[in-house]
């Protein structure tokens, strides 16, 4: 099936997402959407991220999208049901959430696991609603750590200043014992080798972006889709700031060129 895998975040924070899909896919073209005019998703109303959603989801079907991939945590738990009726009958829709949950009941099972988020996917308890739905035995503890995305888009990761914070969260009580951490942002992929250090070998840490690559093959061969849309990729945001766009390096990997759509004018 031709047309174009469509994401889209809160910012730029989706792009490690879109990394790993271009990574897995390379034959697809990407059309990104990250909604920088009203970031951060995590601290805003459900009702404004649903509004959010609709109008984004809108525009990436009016490109082709025949994948519609939700790549931020806070609109997978407050507007999924939105984005699957906009797409109903048009695009797949996958979000970061349900790849994730699905994988630690298979491999956890039984187990301690901990979750760190944005205030908005922990108090969503999206994570513990569907591992309770699926009658898991995974005991899920989950904590907001709402200074990393900042800390991350400001750029204190890999340093001693990024370390302390990371630490004193992962310091917790509250995480003693886990056998694994759940990254229920799309931001921290970028200091998961710093987490990795504090928490040690005997704990996996777990993002988003590869797992969710595995759920979008099956999207992608249920569709028969043979990767020939072999296209210019498109990264569109709704605020431009030089800033923004000098960060696409630290999280797609490649320097890319940021294209101005607001979709609110």
């Amino acid at each position: 099936m031709a047309g174009p895998i469509g994401v889209f975040d809160s910012g730029i924070g989706g792009l490690t997402v879109a990394r790993s899909i271009k990574d897995h896919f390379p034959g697809e073209k990407l059309i990104y959407f990250g909604d920088t005019a009203h970031l951060p998703y995590g601290e805003k109303s459900r009702e404004a991220i649903r509004t959010y959603s609709e109008r984004i989801s809108q525009f990436l079907l009016s490109q082709g999208c025949k994948v519609v991939v939700v790549a931020c945590n806070s609109a997978s738990s407050s507007a999924f049901d939105v984005v699957q009726e906009v797409c109903k009958g048009k695009a797949e829709v996958i979000n970061v959430i349900d790849p994730m949950v699905q994988f630690v009941d298979q491999k956890f099972s039984g187990k301690k696991v901990g979750l760190i988020g944005t205030h908005r996917t922990i108090e969503s308890a999206e994570y513990q609603n569907q591992l309770e739905h699926l009658a898991s035995s995974v005991e899920l503890i989950s904590l907001a750590t709402p200074l990393l995305v900042p800390m991350i888009e400001e750029g204190y990761y890999r340093n001693k200043i990024s370390h302390e914070i990371i630490e004193n969260y992962l310091s917790a009580e509250l995480f003693s014992g886990i056998e694994a951490l759940i990254l229920a942002c799309t931001h921290y992929p970028l200091i998961e080798d710093e987490i990795k250090e504090i928490l040690g070998e005997n704990v996996m840490v777990l993002g988003s972006p590869d797992i969710l690559a595995k759920s979008l093959k099956i999207a992608l061969n249920h569709q028969n889709s043979e990767g020939r849309d072999i296209q210019k990729d498109h990264f569109y945001v709704s605020d431009f700031t030089e800033s923004f766009e000098h960060s696409t390096l630290k999280f797609f990997g490649e320097e890319i060129h940021l294209e101005l759509m607001d979709l609110w004018s």
